[in-house]
């Protein structure tokens, strides 16, 4: 199938051509038909299968069919998304897909002033891409107006519950009218996202992509057995070795981060961090130096990394492992994308195992152990 066999407009046609994109992931090809019919969708995809073109594309294919123009402080189209950075990405989606347009779009996030986006909207405007924080402060400011949404979209639920977004969205959809085409996207479905979907979702079509328990084919795991004291001294010589491209490092907290950049820069690695106590301007800095290869290693914690969608990432670290399985998938996505290898490399201390098992239990695999430089030969694992 081609995005031509879809049936979108000739204007996306053209934007994807200029874009490099020739065919339709599974969630694209799946998701667009209903999209464009004006069907609720309800979706399980992670990061990197394809997901925001999945609603991007028919949402602008219907804006053109029947345009409008908005009154000031109005949208048709609100897409809510968890973090910063996620936000800017699907707002620089959607203005590369609408470029051939007359479509326009925003992005509405917290760290930053709210009087330039607030001016964004003060016209009116086709879409509103935003965090539910700071559009429910622009809502108590009376600087936008939700009455007139068309469409609805929420991406990556679940992770808007790890956030505590959930009371926000609620409040956020009593502003919306109940006669509106609702997209809700998530990687995984608890029970809490399930009953939220269930009250926001009629009839909706079901696609279900890269379940999050599969781990990408391309993707050489492996995990190296140190003391955390340790760890600081095999992440260096990693990436003095074998580790020469660009390398995303995870570690689990904020202060981690930072400590991890420090002692790389220390040891003469130019290195940079991405997380939530990083201004607005730090954080576009990190990510740019990142993208263009400046910074060939960029440490970041799960949430500052969502949204974090860069190609020609080779390795993926995870300096300490995460508490939650899944996450664990969510992180090692970010390398081998558009049919390219990858490779992640896990350090695990001895207080970490518990979390180990469990990662193999979920992606039913265990992870081949590797020594780390400098390292005494890893002890026996326990069945």
């Amino acid at each position: 199938m081609s995005f031509q066999d879809l049936g979108l407009n000739p204007k996306l046609l053209k934007a994807l051509v200029a874009a490099g994109y020739n065919t339709p992931t599974p969630i694209q090809s799946q998701a667009i038909p209903h999209v464009m019919q004006g069907r609720d969708v309800q979706g399980i995809a992670q990061t990197g299968t394809g997901k925001t073109a999945a609603f991007a594309l028919p949402i602008i294919h219907r804006l053109l069919a029947q345009p409008k123009r908005m009154p000031p402080g109005a949208c048709r189209v609100l897409v809510l998304s968890p973090t910063r950075e996620l936000a800017s990405q699907i707002d620089e989606s959607f203005r590369n897909y609408a470029k051939f347009t007359d479509i326009r779009s925003t992005v509405m996030f917290g760290g930053v002033p709210k009087g330039r986006q607030a001016r964004a909207i003060q016209m009116g405007i086709d879409i509103v891409v935003a965090t539910p924080g700071r559009l429910i402060d622009h809502l108590q400011d009376r600087t936008i107006r939700l009455d007139l949404v068309e469409i609805l979209v929420l991406d990556e639920a679940d992770h808007m519950l790890d956030l505590g977004f959930i009371v926000p969205i609620r409040r956020i959809v009593t502003t919306i009218p109940k006669e509106r085409q609702t997209l809700f996207f998530s990687a995984t479905m608890p029970k809490e996202i399930g009953t939220l979907a269930g009250a926001m979702l009629k009839n909706p079509a079901q696609v279900a992509v890269t379940p999050v328990a599969t781990t990408a084919e391309r993707i050489e795991q492996r995990v190296i057995l140190c003391e955390t004291s340790r760890k600081r001294i095999v992440l260096f010589d990693l990436l003095k070795g074998e580790v020469s491209g660009r390398t995303l490092v995870f570690t689990r907290t904020k202060h981690g981060a930072d400590r991890v950049v420090k002692h790389l820069s220390e040891a003469g690695l130019f290195a940079a961090a991405i997380h939530g106590n990083k201004s607005q301007g730090q954080r576009e800095k990190a990510l740019a130096e990142f993208k263009s290869g400046r910074c060939r290693v960029l440490v970041a914690t799960d949430i500052a990394a969502r949204g974090i969608d860069v190609d020609g990432v080779s390795h993926v670290i995870n300096f300490d492992l995460p508490n939650v399985p899944e996450t664990y998938v969510h992180r090692i996505g970010r390398t081998a994308r558009a049919g390219a290898d990858g490779v992640a490399i896990s350090l695990c201390d001895h207080e970490e195992r518990a979390f180990l098992r469990g990662i193999e239990k979920l992606i039913r695999a265990k992870i081949p152990e590797m020594q780390g430089s400098g390292q005494q030969a890893p002890r026996q694992r326990a069945a």
